[in-house]
């Protein structure tokens, strides 16, 4: 898994790119964190659950089924998040989705359970150039240059690009649309 800073990249992007008259302060948050939600998890693995299981380390919660289950609450709860329900849903469906598809990409671990519960098979991505990130602190002490290193040039770098195009794009629908306001009219 990439660290858990690096989670939240998607959704920051995401709200940065399109801005907060699309994605409200309290959306942007719900996402940050729901981007994170699926490694709870390991607390399965404290009290001895086993990895390979279904509700294992990179199982039912990183599934898309977890993520809908996630975007349906905060549809849900799409006033107290100040935005409308399908964009609650969509916003939060991509933080989450995110988790396990960014996981595929790391060089270690067992695979993600993207599809479960239609299947427990564990599934990586035919890439996997990110450097996977210990479960405990130890590890990161010994590999943690290359670690930050890898997840700025496999996900913090495209995330900032994502969000650059999706800004000029907003900006320049906006420039648009002043340009029509503008006008004047024909008045016959």
């Amino acid at each position: 898994m990439p660290t858990f800073v690096t989670h939240a990249a998607v959704p920051l992007a995401l709200g940065a790119g399109l801005g907060e008259a699309a994605i409200s302060r309290r959306l942007l948050a719900a996402g940050a964190v729901a981007s994170v939600l699926p490694d709870l998890d390991v607390v399965g693995l404290r009290l001895g659950t086993a990895y390979d299981s279904a509700l294992g380390h990179r199982g039912a919660t990183h599934s898309l089924a977890f993520a809908l289950a996630v975007a349906a609450v905060g549809a849900a709860l799409h006033r107290p998040l100040r935005a409308r329900a399908g964009v609650a849903f969509a916003f939060l469906l991509a933080a989450t989705a995110s988790h396990p598809l960014l996981d595929a990409l790391t060089n270690g671990g067992r695979g993600v359970a993207l599809l479960w519960p239609l299947s427990d098979a564990r599934w990586f991505a035919p890439v996997r150039p990110i450097h996977v990130a210990p479960l405990g602190l130890g590890g990161l002490r010994v590999r943690g240059l290359a670690l930050l290193v890898s997840e700025a040039l496999w996900v913090w770098a495209p995330a900032a690009a994502v969000a650059l195009a999706l800004a000029w794009r907003r900006r320049r629908s906006a420039a648009a649309a002043d340009r029509g306001a503008t006008r004047p009219t024909c008045s016959g």
